[in-house]
């Protein structure tokens, strides 16, 4: 009975072997790949939806305008968000409040204009 035992145990362990050592492969990456950050690929499920607009380069700050900011549970802190649109071109960040669905609001200047500012939990940066 424990010589069966012991076969029995051998046996489930050889043949759970190949199982258990098996890889599938997908693919390679190419050659030249850069990381997300120089690609403008997405790095992860909650990057923003927008890359952050560049003052100079109208066509990028069109991008951060235009962007829908997403209700949910925001952990970001004030200091945080003002953070965020200043690191997006925004200048003279106040009046920061967040509302009832998560989204920090305040008001703004972009390239000398007034703007309101909304920055969700996902930390999209929207002006309107």
């Amino acid at each position: 009975m424990r010589q069966s035992l012991a076969a029995l145990a051998l046996l489930t362990f050889v043949g759970a072997s190949p199982a258990l050592a098996q890889t599938t492969t997908t693919g390679k990456p190419a050659p030249d790949a850069t990381t997300s950050e120089k690609s403008g690929g997405q790095q992860a499920v909650t990057r923003p939806n927008t890359d952050r607009p560049d003052a100079n380069n109208p066509r990028t700050t069109g991008a951060a305008t235009s962007a829908k900011l997403e209700e949910g549970a925001n952990s970001f802190t004030e200091a945080q968000t003002r953070k965020r649109l200043e690191d997006a071109g925004y200048k003279d960040v106040k009046d920061l409040k967040k509302d009832d669905k998560g989204i920090w609001r305040g008001a703004a200047q972009l390239n000398g204009k007034p703007v309101t500012v909304g920055v969700d939990f996902k930390g999209n940066v929207a002006a309107n």
